[in-house]
């Protein structure tokens, strides 16, 4: 048996102010700084992307095996503030906007929406668990 619950993503600069992330399994992402007519993802653009992401993924596993959604959009929002702790967002918040067609499955997959909603956030999205938590995050500069 396997121990998979470690995860790494590796950062690497590709020029000023821009990188690139890529996981253990080669997909990559990039991002950067905000700068001028900058299309890319901040990081925390990213870090809101992973919050709604993980629980998006939660509740459609849970409700399309019921019926195909005909909307299926996750809106995350918080304000940045800066105070005696920091740079921080406060006010996260994670919105479903959900709809599925009349037809067989439909019925059930809008009654276990609330519940997968639910139980995403409160056990099984492990982005916003560690958030809420509060996870300490060390850094160090490895010796090279």
């Amino acid at each position: 048996m396997t121990d998979n619950s470690s995860r790494s993503v590796r950062v690497e600069r590709t020029r000023t102010g821009h990188f690139v992330a890529t996981n253990a399994r080669g997909g990559t992402v990039e991002f950067g700084t905000a700068a001028d007519g900058d299309t890319a993802f901040t990081p925390v653009e990213l870090l809101l992307a992973a919050l709604g992401g993980c629980s998006a993924v939660d509740v459609d596993v849970a409700t399309s095996r019921h019926a195909e959604p005909s909307r299926f959009t996750v809106t995350v929002d918080g304000t940045k503030i800066d105070d005696e702790l920091g740079q921080r967002l406060t006010d996260l918040a994670v919105t479903f906007h959900v709809a599925f067609p009349d037809g067989e499955g439909a019925e059930r997959a809008r009654a276990i929406l609330p519940r997968a909603v639910r139980t995403s956030h409160d056990r099984l999205c492990t982005v916003s668990r560690t958030v809420e938590v509060g996870t300490p995050v060390t850094t160090t500069v490895a010796e090279d």
